[in-house]
């Protein structure tokens, strides 16, 4: 009879030995999983904002370049030579900010769902 209860007080310390190693693996598992959303919320909201980046970058970009073209073709169509060219490029460029200035002000996230104001 004692060898039993010395047998199930062993098995018994055997049973909270493997219970505490699952637990602690589990916590570990739990953790890390954490972690690694943590890390991809982290990477979603960087591509995000170099999405932001390169559409403000391409948005100006476009405007002042559009802008020069048009005044150079009116200049070769109208003779002007570069004044038709410097408005344009002015308007362009104009147009480049107040495109960058709607994107900056557009609502962002889950309020406005990203769209931009028309």
């Amino acid at each position: 009879m004692a060898s039993e209860d010395r047998r199930d007080g062993e098995e018994d310390q055997a049973m909270k030995a493997r219970l505490e190693a699952l637990s602690a693996a589990l916590d570990r598992r739990q953790h890390d999983q954490a972690d690694r959303v943590d890390a991809e919320a982290a990477n979603l909201r960087t591509g995000r904002a170099m999405s932001l980046g390169f559409r403000v970058l391409s948005e100006f970009v476009a405007g002042i370049i559009v802008g020069a073209l048009m005044g150079w073709q009116l200049d070769a169509w109208f003779g002007t030579k570069p004044v038709l060219l410097i408005i344009m490029t002015m308007f362009g460029t104009v147009a480049g900010f107040w495109n960058v200035y709607r994107l900056a002000s557009a609502p962002t996230g889950s309020q406005g769902g990203g769209t931009r104001p028309k």
